[in-house]
């Protein structure tokens, strides 16, 4: 039997995919290793504690506001299937994220077969065929990967094989009693890992080529997040920790035992110098295997091989009609949004689905008409950005777009805006509303208080904005020709009738005409 879809992976993003294809009746398959869904979330992070956020209580009864604070659930029609009804902890177990994702399968009915290890994957003129591990084959005319980057990625450095891996290494603290440690990576599995050291380590020193760079100015959720940068207070406390600006050259295996680590310094006089540890732990980050892959459908990869690259629709570059789902389409915004996590690639996925039935089944992506009036368009975006989940969480990367044609208009939201800008809408003119940081805000430490910024709702100071705010601009055949910023505010409510709607109703107003053509 051939499906329509054959899926890789029955985490959050397979899961999300298979519950919008089973809602409208598609034809599709869901292939998962594991015993049950969410394998990745069995063994990660190693210390059980999620970094996505659950804030329960938000002032608001609006479920879709409600998901801008509410990073682990999937979307839904139930109202109760929400992650935030497992729990209150603000960063919860990672048990349950594999609780919850069992009964949002088990919920929505998802098609999955598990226990079904794919070894290989083959492409012929019928579609794509999937081999297990036991040798039973299945086909599918389109395929989506959703396995996520299962690969720990390990950089090339001489003896990295001497080094334990973050993937295996103990996390039980008092393994390390009185040893010297070095952790190499300065992301939040490096982080989280030396926290958890602080205690019974006689030195820990976390190391990287890079500086550290903090979510809280960066605004991208990947980088060292607060919860796990207590380890920071140790090294400028003189608490006989450190954090080593540099690269690792080599790591060597003394006859004692232990390591002898060959550090070039990044910005010191002495730039080499080699130092004894009695463990080397590499917490390097991930990697997408491709390996399952054979000559005929292998998708070309980037950022150091650890991605698959992507088109505007989520598609390899190289093989068409291979989709990927989840957190591998980050290669499409790396370190610049939120499609690396639930919170962000939920959205992305819905907008994969809305492509695939727009290709494939004849179905356009979902609009709601709207008077093509300055007042009735500028009402009509106003409502939506101060509501809407899939525009904040996504930031930058999803737009509602409003197309206009002579004296009729439509509504669509959540496009991503590299696919309108690829013709995914077809041509034509559009007013494209984004939320979206200043150019230069992971420059500023949001902290310092001498430096300048807007004011708050000043409608003239618009474009300086540094903070989140919303963003229209009118594309015509894939070109921004007009650009309007709408003040920032500091509760994200953009709806002062002087401040952001009548600006607005000016800019679509002076342009509408042009739209209409």
């Amino acid at each position: 039997m051939t499906h329509d879809y054959l899926i890789l992976g029955a985490g959050p993003a397979g899961l999300q995919l298979a519950a919008l294809l089973e809602r409208d009746g598609h034809d599709y398959l869901v292939l998962e290793a594991g015993e049950g869904p969410g394998t990745f979330f069995t063994r990660y992070p190693r210390h059980r504690k999620l970094i996505s956020i659950n804030k329960v209580y938000t002032g608001s009864d609006d479920p879709e506001f409600n998901l801008r604070m509410d990073w682990n659930s999937l979307l839904g029609d139930d109202p109760e299937l929400l992650f935030t009804r497992y729990t209150g902890r603000y960063f919860p177990d990672a048990d349950l994220m594999v609780r919850y994702l069992a009964d949002f399968a088990a919920a929505t009915g998802a098609r999955v077969r598990y226990r079904t290890r794919v070894v290989r994957v083959g492409r012929d003129g019928d579609g794509f065929e999937a081999v297990d591990d036991t040798g039973r084959c299945w086909r599918g005319r389109r395929l989506v990967v959703a396995t996520g980057v299962s690969q720990l990625y390990v950089p090339p450095i001489e003896g990295i094989e001497h080094a334990e891996r973050y993937d295996t290494v103990s996390v039980d603290p008092r393994d390390f009693v009185n040893q010297r440690v070095m952790v190499i990576g300065k992301g939040n599995s490096g982080f989280e890992t030396a926290d958890n050291l602080v205690e019974t380590a006689a030195v820990v020193h976390v190391a990287g080529p890079h500086s550290v760079r903090f979510a809280w100015q960066t605004h991208y959720v990947g980088h060292l997040r607060a919860v796990n940068n207590n380890f920071l207070d140790t090294y400028q406390l003189k608490s006989q920790n450190a954090v080593l600006d540099g690269t690792v050259e080599s790591i060597r295996r003394r006859d004692d035992g232990g390591y002898l680590v060959r550090f070039r310094y990044a910005r010191t006089v002495e730039a080499i110098r080699e130092i004894e540890y009695d463990r080397v732990i590499a917490c390097t980050g991930f990697r997408f295997d491709a390996d399952i892959f054979d000559d005929s459908c292998r998708p070309a990869l980037v950022i150091d091989d650890r991605f698959p690259e992507q088109t505007p629709a989520y598609e390899s570059s190289t093989v068409p009609e291979l989709y990927f789902a989840g957190t591998l389409t980050q290669q499409r915004d790396f370190k610049r949004s939120t499609s690396g996590f639930i919170h962000g690639f939920r959205y992305g996925v819905r907008a994969l689905y809305r492509i695939l039935r727009t290709r494939y089944h004849g179905t356009g992506w979902p609009a709601t008409p709207v008077e093509a009036t300055p007042e009735a368009i500028t009402d009509a975006i106003i409502a939506r950005i101060n509501r809407s989940s899939a525009l904040w969480q996504q930031f930058g990367v999803l737009g509602d777009v409003v197309a206009v044609s002579g004296d009729t208009a439509a509504y669509h939201e959540e496009v991503p805006v590299a696919h309108l800008v690829a013709g995914g809408l077809g041509g034509g003119t559009f007013f494209v509303t984004t939320l979206e940081y200043g150019a230069d805000h992971d420059s500023v430490d949001p902290f310092d208080i001498t430096v300048p910024r807007p004011r708050e709702n000043d409608a003239t100071a618009a474009h300086d904005a540094s903070y989140l705010h919303p963003v229209v601009r009118l594309y015509r055949d894939g070109q921004v020709v007009a650009v309007h910023h709408l003040a920032e505010n500091l509760e994200n409510e953009w709806n002062l009738a002087g401040v952001h709607q009548q600006p607005l109703a000016v800019f679509v107003k002076e342009h509408l005409a042009d739209a209409r053509g």
